[in-house]
C-alpha cells in the first residue's frame, strides 16, 4: 500500500475546517518615504462538530496575515462539549481583559443570538442554539478571547459524573427534575 503525499493528507485536513474572518486591523508605520502599512488579522476556524480555535497573523499584504492566522488558529485547536450537538450544557461566563461575555444554552430553534465575533466563534464551532451577551469592551481580540474563555469552563455531564464518582444518569435525572420545575413556575 503506497502512502499519500503529504500535501493531500493536508488538503484533506484542512478541507474538514471553516474559516471566518473575523477582524483585519491597518497599522501604519510612517518611514522617510512616507507610510508603510502592514495587516493584523483575526480568524476563527472549526470544524463545525465541536472543535474551534482562533489566530492572529500580522503582514504586509492582507492575504499573508489571513494565511499566517489560520494556520494559528489550526495550531490551536479546543474541544467544546455541546449538548445534543446544538447548544450548551449550562450557562457560563468569560472574561479576557475588560471583555466579559455571557453564554446561555437555549432551546431547539433559537439560532444563534450573539455580536459578530461571537456569532463567528459560535458557528465554525457549530452551534445553533444559543443565546450571548457581550458586555465591556467591543474590542474583537478581547471578545473572541473572553468566549474563549468562557467555552473553556463548559463541563459535560460525562466529565462531571467521573469528577464526582457517579453515574451519568444520576446527573441527567437532576436536570430534568429542575427543567420540570422551571416549567412549573412559568
Amino acid at each position: 500500500m503506497a502512502r499519500e503525499p503529504r500535501e493531500r493528507r493536508n488538503e484533506e485536513r484542512d478541507s474538514e475546517f471553516v474559516d471566518k474572518l473575523v477582524h483585519i486591523n491597518r497599522v501604519a508605520k510612517v518611514v522617510k518615504g512616507g507610510r508603510r502599512f502592514g495587516f493584523a488579522a483575526l480568524v476563527v476556524v472549526g470544524d463545525q462538530k465541536g472543535r474551534v480555535g482562533f489566530g492572529h497573523g500580522k503582514a504586509r499584504e492582507v492575504p499573508e496575515a489571513i494565511r499566517k492566522a489560520t494556520d494559528a488558529a489550526k495550531r490551536g485547536l479546543t474541544r467544546v462539549p455541546l449538548r445534543e450537538g446544538r447548544t450548551l450544557h449550562h450557562d457560563v461566563h468569560g472574561r479576557h481583559g475588560a471583555g466579559k461575555v455571557y453564554l446561555r444554552a437555549a432551546p431547539p430553534g433559537t439560532g444563534i443570538i450573539a455580536g459578530g465575533p461571537m456569532r463567528a466563534v459560535f458557528e465554525t464551532l457549530g452551534m445553533q442554539d444559543v443565546v450571548a451577551k457581550s458586555i465591556g469592551t467591543s474590542n474583537p481580540y478581547n471578545v473572541v478571547r473572553a468566549t474563549f474563555d468562557a467555552l473553556k469552563h463548559q463541563d459535560s455531564p460525562r466529565s462531571v459524573a467521573a469528577r464526582r464518582n457517579v453515574k451519568v444518569s444520576t446527573l441527567q435525572a437532576r436536570r430534568r427534575d429542575v427543567d420540570a420545575e422551571q416549567a412549573s413556575v412559568d
